[in-house]
């Protein structure tokens, strides 16, 4: 078998060969059924063809000023929660602390550092949270060998998710074919049990450059696009951008992209890729604002107070209501959760004001 038969043979893109001078239509490839994983696919100047129809056609349907249409299940939120704790000083105690609170709240995942994987899978065991490790964490630049050498001893270590930071200045540089071939190692490694998310770091990032990482993401069968490591400075950030974590417009664009470029799978199954927002989710205002914008999950330290917020706020609605259905609540203008907190901070909370202060508090919101 040749090079190029072994290394595009198993792809197809809408049952005709893409060439420079003809750019497929939306959506615009999919996989054929393969037995094995293979790490190239598509030369730059063919991704630059694809990804460029990408960004032309989910660009011109983006609309920041038009107010959310989802709604949010306040009772959840906790559910969406991936409790977080990534701080280099972080301690074995701190870690079976976010453990505890984890399996208390149901929340979706823990996520922490590859040395604490294993300490977490014998703390959330039979609890149905699972275990996110980061790979590459933070900057993303580290040689493929390294992250595809954390990604297989997290999985062996327990990870049932893994949050893979991409390499920035590879993506800036347009670099596809490599950051695929990076991604779809990782994705093999993973195995078909483990769910990838890719981080975007989308502060450093056009728009442009947001929907070129989600074509790589989506094509290297990852299942989630992450906003954010949390862990930028006001130092790292372009001039012009103010901020660090996750915004409403980077949501909004991510979820246009998944919504817009569904996954085929080897047995035909049409999927959507998910989106994640991190960085910055303090409250849960913050965290109804990202979930209506379209987040299906959440990555925040902050997920307790979060949980406690939703959960009285929910209660509260559905006393007002008189009924006993699911409570939904639609963020429509600015401040709204804010009033029903407030509204609420007596039923049961303490009132309102008890909140922690963050440099009280156990974990930094990463």
């Amino acid at each position: 078998m040749s090079s190029h038969q072994r290394y595009h043979q198993p792809y197809t893109i809408i049952s005709r060969t893409i060439t420079r001078d003809k750019i497929p239509l939306l959506p615009p490839y999919v996989r054929r059924t393969t037995k094995s994983m293979t790490t190239a696919r598509y030369t730059d100047a063919e991704w630059s063809d694809i990804i460029s129809h990408s960004q032309s056609t989910i660009l011109t349907q983006l609309n920041n000023d038009a107010p959310p249409t989802k709604t949010t299940d306040l009772f959840a939120i906790a559910g969406a929660v991936d409790h977080t704790l990534l701080k280099l000083d972080a301690t074995a105690a701190q870690v079976d602390s976010l453990c505890a609170e984890a399996r208390v709240h149901n929340f979706a995942t823990v996520c922490v550092r590859l040395p604490f994987v294993s300490r977490c899978r014998a703390n959330v065991s039979g609890s149905g949270v699972g275990i996110a490790c980061v790979i590459g964490f933070h900057e993303g630049t580290q040689d493929v060998r390294e992250k595809l050498t954390e990604a297989k001893s997290a999985v062996a270590e327990g990870a049932t998710e893994l949050d893979v930071v991409i390499n920035v200045p590879m993506l800036k540089d347009g670099k596809w074919e490599a950051i695929y071939s990076e991604l779809s190692a990782l994705r093999a490694v993973a195995g078909k049990k483990v769910a990838c998310k890719l981080i975007l770091e989308t502060a450093l990032l056009s728009n442009e450059e947001i929907v070129a990482g989600r074509v790589l993401a989506s094509e290297a069968g990852f299942d989630f696009v992450k906003t954010s490591t949390g862990f930028l400075t006001a130092a790292d950030l372009p001039s012009g951008v103010t901020s660090t974590g996750a915004t409403l417009p980077h949501v909004r664009l991510l979820s246009l992209c998944c919504a817009s470029l569904p996954q085929t799978s080897e047995s035909g199954e049409v999927k959507h890729m998910r989106v994640k927002a991190s960085g910055g989710i303090r409250t849960l205002e913050d965290a109804v604002k990202m979930m209506a914008a379209g987040a299906e999950r959440l990555g925040t330290s902050g997920g307790v107070w979060i949980a406690k917020e939703a959960e009285q706020a929910a209660h509260h609605l559905e006393g007002k209501a008189g009924g006993n259905g699911e409570v939904r609540v639609e963020e429509l203008r600015r401040g709204s959760v804010t009033e029903i907190v407030r509204e609420s901070a007596g039923e049961g909370m303490g009132g309102a004001g008890e909140r922690p202060g963050l440099q009280t508090r156990l974990f930094t919101d990463y």
